[in-house]
């Protein structure tokens, strides 16, 4: 069998955990199957993987949807020949849509995220995002299969289309590497970007985006002990607007207290293991996280979890033995809002107090992390649920 797999990210392009999931899918896949991947960007050297310019030459400097569009189409036409094609995120769902109309074949849709429940893409996208938006729908509303990566993308696939029938919605969650993914007790890197050893630290990691939360957290972090260090790895800014945001509360943060280390690029996956793992705790502010990926690579570097309690969260921080989730309430738009910030941003420093002056407990929680990452999320077992999937629509 031939799977094409169409994707926005894939190595070394690889920004979020959708481009995460595709790199070791793949890999996993090709004991079962002939896989054929399908990315943005420049030319791959691997075998079997196409990189498609973004933007193609006659859409350089049109609005950023119809450059992905652009992109989809010529994906499209390189999955000649294929038995069936699996798209991630809407930048590449287009891609799928017309492959399956093209060639006949089988079009299988992973749901990293939703645009319905990211309206603040607006902000970054203009009226692109009404063509994202009709992108994702129109290839969700026709897929043969929609794998969703938790429990709670299954829902919200449900709640957001329900024209959807929901036994063609399967759940096949995100995994670990847990050999890449494992304790690095050397300290180069961490010595390199001034962690003091000596302090209990508390690491963020991932994009500056609405989603993920950063702003509650920097607020959160004013009423942490004064010798809790912050650890901020944080870039790739949606808009001019959270950055400039992000900026504020860090140069407010950096008036009232030391140790608060911001490296604005996104680091090797060596040095973020590292950093993971010299980290008292590891905290995901995120108020949208279909899963959270970035949850399961801390536990498996064995550094206790504070995580909001939303999306796929719940199921991958296991409350009060991995780490702890933070309750919130949240506004019912869309936009994942708190409907009392002040209230999410007290009991998310409540919890990181409670787990960064407790380093037993903590060390305790990060085993215990590691234990639930290597037994219950393994790429192999990933790729064997993801080819049933497959299997049932052929």
């Amino acid at each position: 069998m031939r799977v094409d797999l169409l994707t926005r990210e894939y190595p070394p392009e690889v920004y979020g955990g959708a481009g995460v999931h595709v790199e070791y899918l793949a890999r996993d896949l090709r004991r079962l199957a002939d896989v054929r991947v399908h990315c943005f960007g420049a030319p791959r050297d691997e075998a079997g993987v196409t990189g498609y310019a973004d933007p193609p030459p006659g859409l350089v400097g049109a609005n950023a949807a119809l450059r992905t569009m652009g992109v989809d189409l010529e994906m499209a036409a390189g999955a000649a020949g294929t038995d069936l094609v699996h798209s991630h995120t809407w930048y590449a769902n287009l891609a799928g849509h017309v492959a399956k109309l093209l060639y006949g074949v089988p079009h299988v849709v992973t749901t990293h995220s939703l645009e319905p429940l990211r309206p603040w893409k607006a902000e970054q996208l203009g009226g692109g995002y009404a063509l994202s938006s009709w992108v994702e729908k129109t290839a969700v509303e026709a897929a043969d299969a929609i794998i969703a990566v938790s429990a709670g993308m299954r829902r919200d696939v449900l709640n957001a289309y329900p024209t959807v029938q929901p036994d063609r919605v399967r759940i096949v969650h995100n995994g670990i590497d847990t050999e890449e993914y494992r304790p690095d007790h050397a300290t180069d890197v961490v010595e390199r970007i001034g962690m003091d050893l000596d302090r209990p630290s508390v690491t963020f990691v991932g994009r500056v985006t609405r989603q993920k939360g950063l702003p509650y957290l920097l607020r959160a972090a004013r009423s942490l002990p004064p010798e809790v260090q912050l650890v901020l790895l944080a870039g790739a800014p949606d808009t001019p607007e959270i950055a400039a945001e992000v900026e504020e509360l860090v140069a407010e943060l950096n008036k009232g207290r030391a140790g608060v280390l911001w490296i604005l690029k996104m680091l090797p996956k060596r040095e973020v293991v590292q950093i993971l793992t010299h980290s008292t705790v590891f905290v995901c502010p995120s108020v949208y996280e279909p899963m959270g990926i970035v949850n399961l690579e801390a536990m498996a570097c064995e550094t206790a979890v504070v995580a909001t309690a939303t999306g796929g969260i719940p199921e991958v921080v296991d409350d009060g033995v991995t780490g702890l989730l933070v309750p919130i309430e949240q506004v019912a738009d869309g936009t994942g809002t708190p409907v009392d910030p002040d209230r999410f941003v007290a009991d998310l420093a409540a919890a990181i107090t409670a787990l960064a002056t407790d380093p037993d407990r903590a060390a305790g929680f990060g085993r215990a992390g590691r234990r639930r990452a290597v037994e219950h999320f393994s790429w192999a077992s990933i790729a064997d649920r993801t080819m049933e999937v497959y299997r049932s629509v052929l």
